[in-house]
């Protein structure tokens, strides 16, 4: 049996993110979140009812890692750094805690959950053309993103959120380390995570006639 809310909730959103990103893996720092390069993103979601939001996000992601920064002994002697770009494009689906609509008093704010697939781009080394010199390529690769935020009305049709999202890759290149060049051995074969965490300011449009709740 199905019943039929009437609702003026938007259904549609776009925006952008500014925040911060980092990663982890076999150089510098170990912490999960732990901003040290500016990023950006893009977004459009459909709300396809008052709890789900179908996602896409582009984002601008650098990421470097240096082992000065980092808490162990063998990592600071060592001392290597790098820094790369990640190109992003997710999609996927956001859920609310609470009932969300810019609309109606007191379904303005929610925690919510996301869950996406994303495809990305970034440069890695392909071979040593002489000692401590590198040949540099682009590769595409998924990742499986996933994190956490909260969001509210701001004005009119503007609302604001703050969220972090980490990404578990399936590769262990993003820092150019590879077990098939000696010098960039590192004898490591853990995946590579990287990590977004920002601000977004979101425009909210478009009314649908109805939702429908199942019941």
């Amino acid at each position: 049996m199905y019943f039929t809310t009437i609702s003026l909730a938007q259904v549609y959103e776009t925006g952008i993110t500014i925040g911060g990103s980092n990663y982890v893996g076999d150089i510098g720092r170990t912490n999960y979140i732990y901003p040290n390069k500016i990023a950006g993103a893009a977004f459009f979601k459909y709300n396809w009812n008052p709890r789900i939001a179908l996602r896409a996000t582009f984002s601008y992601i650098p990421i470097e890692g240096n082992d000065f920064d980092d808490d162990t002994d063998y990592r600071r002697t060592r001392g290597i750094n790098f820094t790369n770009t990640i190109h992003e494009l997710a999609i996927g689906l956001e859920y609310n805690f609470y009932e969300y609509n810019l609309s109606e008093v007191g379904k303005t704010w929610t925690p919510y959950i996301i869950l996406e697939i994303a495809g990305f781009n970034y440069q890695y080394v392909i071979n040593e053309t002489a000692p401590g010199q590198y040949e540099f390529g682009s590769k595409n690769s998924f990742a499986i993103p996933f994190g956490v935020g909260i969001k509210s009305k701001l004005t009119g049709s503007l609302a604001i959120a703050l969220e972090s999202r980490v990404r578990y890759t399936f590769d262990d290149d993003l820092d150019y380390t590879t077990n098939s060049i000696p010098a960039l051995d590192f004898g490591s074969n853990n995946s590579d995570w990287y990590m977004f965490t920002g601000v977004s300011i979101i425009y909210t449009f478009g009314r649908p006639p109805c939702f429908k709740n199942g019941l």
